[in-house]
């Protein structure tokens, strides 16, 4: 439920949490002070501070659309896939051999591809209404299907109630969809600049009818689509390895929700463009993932479809605290102690201690916040995670 109400120049803004940092609450209140936005600004229970726009920020527009408001990883997301394996009677050295089969197939962190993977997993396109990504096609083919670094991650995880395997990869388009955020955010800078427009640092945006704008949205659709691309081609990887280690398992339709986007829709009787940045969409009966941390469970989820939210919902469990405090209060002993006592088949170094269990808020406690926006349907908790590096 809507936990408070913040009034920005212009608009209010309904957060479902409680607690704001400080440099997150500004972000907000600007938000809410811009002269596009529409209606009033959702703000989801695993808010944080971004770049201009708060993580966990939803945010319609009319007539505009603001490249930061999207954010450096476009269609960042996540999939997910039930196989028809029991926990139970899946042995260890089974799980470390799928785990180990992931780390030699699928490039961790900043490795990409050596070779370029085949043509068949680019998602089609009209090149020509892809200005910037038209040249950058043999670089996307060495990308896709492969993780990146922070917070993306490949669990195998194990349904509470039935003891059903699944596997989860959070993941989205990697280099190419920084480059393009940052291309098009650059250009909607000089521009606000030349109009000597009214908009806040970080937030510069680019209105609709130009030239410059249509090619962003063509290009940031785009991206989404490879990052999906990137997901599957991962998560055939994946099904290799369980394959191999216990043959005949069997595999269902894979989930996949996209939550860095910008999309027309209809809210409140008007078409508006809706930003999600760590947001997802949860439209009434539509099927979310909301993963929590390397060492927590994770949701399948159904959207109740709220308007209030402009039908969104979190994507994740939020960061408590940033990447420097975590490295600097955070116990590597202490937390590795708190997977291995769970049974965690785990990586986790003092090089990847701010993506610890300690750094993200409780998942438990976003879902209580949000249960107006989504209802569980499946609770996991991982058994084995590799992380970006």
């Amino acid at each position: 439920m809507i936990q408070k109400v913040v009034m920005g120049t212009r608009l209010p803004a309904k957060l479902w949490l409680d607690n704001v940092e400080d440099k997150c609450m500004e972000q907000i209140v600007n938000l809410a002070s811009l002269p596009y936005a529409f209606k009033h600004i959702a703000i989801m229970p695993d808010a944080h501070a971004g770049k201009g726009m708060p993580i966990g920020g939803v945010l319609a527009t009319r007539g505009v659309v603001v490249p930061n408001a999207v954010g450096v990883d476009i269609g960042c997301g996540m999939c997910a896939m039930k196989t028809s394996l029991k926990a139970p009677e899946l042995e260890r050295k089974q799980i470390t051999d799928v785990m180990r089969h992931i780390r030699a197939t699928v490039p961790l962190g900043f490795a990409h591809q050596k070779n370029a993977v085949d043509e068949s997993l680019l998602p089609e396109a009209d090149w020509e209404r892809l200005p910037y990504l038209r040249n950058k096609r043999a670089n996307i083919l060495k990308e896709i299907g492969t993780l990146g670094g922070g917070n993306h991650f490949i669990e195998i995880q194990k349904d509470t109630a039935t003891g059903d395997v699944w596997v989860m990869i959070h993941s989205g388009s990697r280099h190419q969809g920084l480059q393009v955020a940052e291309h098009y955010n650059a250009l909607a800078e000089f521009w606000c600049g030349k109009w000597y427009a009214e908009t806040i640092p970080g937030l510069a945006f680019l209105p609709i009818e130009t030239q410059e704008a249509k090619d962003y949205m063509a290009e940031m659709e785009y991206c989404v689509k490879i990052a999906f691309a990137n997901r599957k081609a991962m998560m055939e990887r994946v099904k290799e390895g369980f394959a191999m280690a216990v043959p005949g398992v069997e595999f269902e339709p894979m989930i996949n929700i996209a939550h860095n986007y910008a999309a027309w829709e209809n809210h409140f009787g008007e078409d508006v463009i809706v930003h999600r940045k760590g947001a997802t969409r949860a439209y009434k009966g539509e099927t979310g993932i909301i993963p929590g941390s390397m060492g927590t469970k994770s949701y399948i989820v159904e959207g109740l479809g709220n308007p209030e939210s402009f039908m969104s919902c979190s994507h994740g469990a939020g960061r408590r605290l940033s990447r420097t405090a975590a490295r600097n209060t955070l116990s590597l002993k202490d937390e590795a102690r708190m997977m291995e006592d769970k049974g965690i088949i785990h990586g986790l170094r003092a090089s990847c201690l701010d993506e610890a269990p300690g750094a993200y808020k409780d998942i438990e406690q976003v879902l209580a916040f949000e249960d107006d926006l989504v209802k569980p349907v499946v609770e996991l908790v991982p058994m084995a995670v590799i992380k970006g590096e």
